[in-house]
């Protein structure tokens, strides 16, 4: 019998895997282990004056560029954030026409589907 610790998409497995003979398959058993909780990234606060106008991620991924600034004007369809998922760079754009109130991410922040990565005024 061995005894292996696997991770797997951030659970901790503890496995124990015994063999049954020359030949024979390995058989595994496998017991959950409370995965260690990493702290998350803390987003940067939104500005005293953040928009009313949000800007929202269109799918999930990590923040890979901030293409915009804060009090940057910008037109409905320019790039605010790109967002990296499965090797593709998604630009994240306005809404509509206005002002960059806030920026609600940072580079290399993980980020869900519909998460405001930005607000405009």
């Amino acid at each position: 019998m061995k005894n292996y610790t696997i991770t797997v998409n951030g659970n901790v497995y503890d496995v124990t895997v015994e063999e049954k003979g020359a030949g024979a398959a390995p058989v595994a058993a496998a017991a959950p282990k409370a995965a260690p909780k990493a702290a998350p990234k803390a987003a940067p606060k939104a500005a005293a004056g953040a928009g009313s106008i949000e800007v929202k991620a269109g799918a999930a991924g990590k923040v890979f560029k901030i293409e915009a600034n804060v009090g940057q004007s910008v037109k409905k369809g320019d790039p605010v954030v790109i967002i990296e998922a499965m090797k593709m760079e998604i630009p994240v754009v306005a809404p509509e026409d206005g002002t960059v109130a806030s920026i609600d991410a940072a580079v290399g922040d993980a980020v869900e589907a519909g998460a405001i990565l930005a607000t405009l005024n």
